[in-house]
């Protein structure tokens, strides 16, 4: 979670775009299965991955990670289990996700050696233009305000998974996360705090209140909290599939929720709205190849990092020396600046996305890069021939026995989304919106029926027969964070739990030297990052300034890893022995 999302780009982005020391190596499992023999110093772990030689979902709610095991000991595969496990996410932890938001997926197809990424991203509302949306907008309430919703995309998300890769049913799907929003769930410690906070910004609302609170408060930690109104809209989709969501009640009550606060959504915008399967874009660092998902995603950034890193020595300059984190977030600078200025959705406008992937390109910004010294204004690259034309999250990832990859980033964009609860319905409208520009003639303008720049990605990487899924969500801290985790698995050797707990910078602005470094760093780095002119704030361990990540993994002796970031309340947990047959005594 980024602490503060919509501090960033706020000129340039809709209604505001918000804004340990170093132990002797450990096993490189990730790597090779054997010792590491590099010498270079990583990152003690909190916690030792999960391994199985059957299946393993890894996600930020112990609740949904079991849902999706028992997707897999009932003899689903990792699609299925995906799909449970983020059904349970939307009800144990709502601030962060829900069927009111987006979904963007990658899928490893292991018959086939496939890497294939699905687009759930909705499209703004008949009737959202530029100047309409200018003459509507209070600033003060802009980035949550019913102008900032589009079509919520996961639910379609989930039905363009299941039919081309799952083997259930919806009915089986969704039973954990109907089960538990009837019954009830104890909150759990790290998400407690969450909700309380956002819960105090919401609370106004009636309908929020009535479906978010206890008394009139935020359930507290421990606290058994209930949701029936979910259960009924989940229970639709069950029945239906999409025309359970994008039809009927649920719609009726989205489209007369949103009309009522002067939106101009439409029947025919939710009922016409279709996901998108895309080729994952991929590019390689130090023999892995690393995929992210293209435009309209913020994924390409990480790409280009990673690009503009590999001009550089890193693994010499040593794990969390100021040398290695001042290219990184050099890099991290110049990647974001480009993504700004260039990228939006791709079915309205050219985007030069080969261009700003070339090798080319990588050469002539990585020379940008004064190794003496931090750059406090970073212009996007000027490309000839071109005309102008926070996020609140969860991520999960599941493998299963036959070697199948999900990972899988979910969001509502900021806490409880734009705080809109559409009457009976149990689930909060994001604001996925709120990241539109409303600058004419920009890739990112919004526009009817168009998808905004999203921050939300999941990746995916591979060297040989080592297959890794793994995401860290956090609005725009996200693509940061990918490269930093590429880096410690393909730089420095670590393990995938390693790599996830290793201490991370994370910079929410677009310009200027301000970086946010985890306390894991150590002082003295912290200390020469400032000599260089980085604006330097330590932030506390387990915070969720850095983001959560949760990671799965195929070994090319056909052995599963999982890793859950201990930075959140998840798990990683392996599919278990199936159940004997029982028989009379």
């Amino acid at each position: 979670m980024s602490p503060s999302p919509r501090e960033i780009a706020c000129a340039a982005v809709l209604l505001c775009v918000a804004t340990a020391q170093p132990a002797l190596a450990q096993p490189d499992t990730a790597r090779t299965g054997r010792a590491a023999t590099s010498g270079q110093p990583l990152v003690v772990s909190g916690r030792s991955m999960i391994a199985s030689t059957l299946g393993i979902v890894a996600t930020s709610q112990p609740l949904a990670s079991a849902a999706g095991v028992r997707m897999l000991e009932q003899g689903g595969n990792a699609i299925d289990a995906a799909i449970a496990a983020n059904a349970v996410l939307g009800l144990t932890e709502p601030m962060m996700n829900g069927i009111g938001g987006d979904l963007f997926a990658i899928v490893y197809e292991a018959k086939t050696g496939k890497v294939h990424g699905l687009n759930a991203s909705g499209w703004a509302a008949t009737g959202m233009t530029a100047e309409f949306v200018a003459s509507k907008v209070n600033a003060a309430r802009a980035p949550r305000g019913i102008h900032t919703v589009t079509v919520p995309g996961m639910v379609a998300g989930w039905e363009a998974l299941r039919s081309r890769f799952g083997t259930m049913s919806f009915e089986t799907l969704l039973a954990p996360a109907i089960y538990h929003s009837e019954n009830g769930f104890p909150v759990a410690e790290i998400t407690a705090g969450m909700w309380s906070g956002a819960a105090r910004r919401e609370s106004a609302s009636a309908e929020f209140k009535a479906t978010y609170l206890i008394d009139g408060r935020a359930p507290r930690a421990g606290e058994v909290f209930r949701n029936p109104t979910l259960a009924a809209s989940l229970r639709r989709i069950a029945q239906r599939g999409t025309a359970g969501f994008y039809s009927g009640p649920t719609a009726d009550a989205i489209l007369a929720t949103i009309q009522e606060a002067g939106g101009t959504m439409t029947a025919t915008d939710l009922r016409e709205f279709k996901p998108e399967w895309v080729t994952p874009i991929s590019t390689t660092y130090r023999g892995w190849t690393v995929y992210e998902m293209p435009p309209n995603s913020q994924g390409m950034a990480a790409l280009m990092m990673l690009n503009i890193m590999e001009r550089f020595p890193i693994a010499q300059y040593g794990f969390h020396s100021a040398k290695a984190m001042h290219v990184e977030i050099e890099a991290k600078k110049l990647a974001y600046a480009d993504l700004l200025r260039y990228i939006g959705d791709p079915k309205f406008s050219a985007l030069p996305v080969e261009r700003l992937m070339s090798a080319a390109n990588a050469d002539a910004r990585a020379k940008l890069i004064d190794e003496s010294k931090a750059n406090c204004r970073v212009e996007p690259v000027q490309l000839s021939g071109l005309e102008d034309a926070a996020g609140e999250t969860i991520y999960l990832s599941a493998i299963d026995r036959d070697g199948n990859v999900v990972s899988l980033i979910q969001s509502n964009y900021s806490e409880f989304g734009s705080g809109f609860v559409a009457r009976g319905t149990g689930f909060v409208l994001h604001n996925r919106g709120a990241l539109f520009t409303l600058e004419p003639g920009r890739p990112n303008t919004i526009a009817p029926r168009k998808r905004p720049l999203h921050t939300i990605i999941p990746a995916f990487m591979q060297r040989g027969d080592v297959k890794i899924g793994f995401g860290i969500m956090g609005g725009w801290n996200q693509s940061q964070a990918h490269a930093q985790f590429v880096s410690n698995v393909a730089d420095f050797g670590m393990t995938i739990q390693q790599a996830l707990e290793a201490g991370r910078f994370t910079k929410g602005s677009f310009d200027r030297c301000d970086v946010n470094v985890e306390s894991r760093v150590p002082a003295a780095t912290i200390e020469q990052l400032r000599a260089l002119g980085h604006e330097v704030q330590v932030r506390g361990p387990r915070t969720g300034t850095f983001g959560y990540g949760q990671a799965v993994m195929l070994n090319g002796a056909g052995v599963k890893f999982g890793a859950s970031d201990p930075r959140h309340d998840g798990a990683a947990i392996p599919q278990g022995a199936p159940a004997p047959t029982p028989r009379k005594p």
